[in-house]
């Protein structure tokens, strides 16, 4: 057994300590607008309900560790006093994690993570359309709980309107832990899962901004065959492969084989290098992936 006194550690190390120790933590995906009506939208794990009468929700964007900077989200809390807090579940937990990119003031989450704003009816910011829960927010108080980085601010949330979809309820109309498939945060690069297999990991998005699903090309966009959380994967990419490296991916021995067989049917072609491309996905292989999605191209 180690001691550590946190007054006398690096910031960064106590901050690794509390999320890998203090785990599962609930997730909340909030939106929020400032007062000129920009959207923005982002993850905290920082997150719990403490009241039902009146419903109190509490998260707390703390203050950047590397630089002492505020989060946008805090920003927009303490102009508006209005939030939308929405629970990601499974499905949506790879457009979850790349809207905690640290994308410039101004730019929209929810376009850059391919998800759908809806109109909320009693505040501001917009909820996400896809979230099996969400949560309409007036801000009650924001307390700062210190001024160094590091430093949470817990915002004080009363709930004025939530929305259930009505697909995660049981027969007695309560949530079904199991069609809900809640996801949770732990230390480091890891998630849990409240369905099945509850543990696996998730690459952070990039510190250097990944391209976003709206900048993926419209055919990997409209994909059938790729879910949200593939084209999330795609999008956590900084670039593309270049041309040459398409090309000489054609040799690949599967590879090779696929296109051969399915020579004189182009559709049936780009059928099955889509369901290649989404299991490599699947595998962690994001670079041979987008090989072969750019190889449809070439039929």
């Amino acid at each position: 057994m180690i001691t550590i006194d946190p007054h006398l550690t690096k910031t960064a190390e106590v901050h690794a300590l509390l999320l890998g120790a203090i785990a599962p933590r609930p997730i909340a995906f909030v939106s929020t607008t400032d007062k000129e009506g920009n959207v923005n939208l982002s993850p905290f794990s920082f997150f719990n309900v403490f009241s039902a009468k009146p419903p109190i929700l509490i998260f707390s964007p703390a203050r950047r560790v590397s630089d002492n900077t505020a989060k946008h989200t805090l920003e927009n809390v303490l102009e508006t006093r209005e939030a939308v807090i929405n629970i990601a579940n499974y499905e949506l937990v790879e457009q979850m994690s790349l809207a905690s990119t640290e994308y410039d003031r101004g730019i929209n989450e929810f376009i850059k993570a391919g998800l759908t704003p809806t109109p909320s009816l009693k505040v501001s910011p917009p909820r996400v359309a896809e979230a099996p829960v969400a949560f309409e927010c007036k801000v009650k108080e924001v307390i700062s709980l210190g001024a160094e980085g590091g430093a949470g601010n817990l915002v004080i949330c009363e709930v004025v309107l939530m929305h259930v979809n009505e697909s995660i309820l049981n027969e007695a109309g309560k949530v079904d832990p199991f069609k809900l498939d809640a996801v949770a945060r732990m230390g480091g690069n890891y998630y849990l899962r409240a369905n099945g297999d509850c543990i696996f990991e998730l690459p952070k998005p990039l510190r250097n901004k990944g391209m976003g699903i709206d900048q993926l090309p419209d055919f990997i966009r409209t994909s059938s065959i790729l879910t949200g959380n593939n084209l999330a994967r795609l999008g956590n990419t900084e670039s593309m492969p270049t041309e040459a490296e398409v090309e000489a991916f054609i040799t690949n021995p599967l590879v090779n084989r696929l296109l051969n067989k399915y020579k004189a049917d182009p559709e049936e072609a780009h059928q099955e290098l889509e369901g290649l491309a989404k299991k490599l996905l699947e595998d962690g292989q994001t670079e041979a992936a987008w090989k072969a999605l750019l190889l449809i191209r070439k039929l």
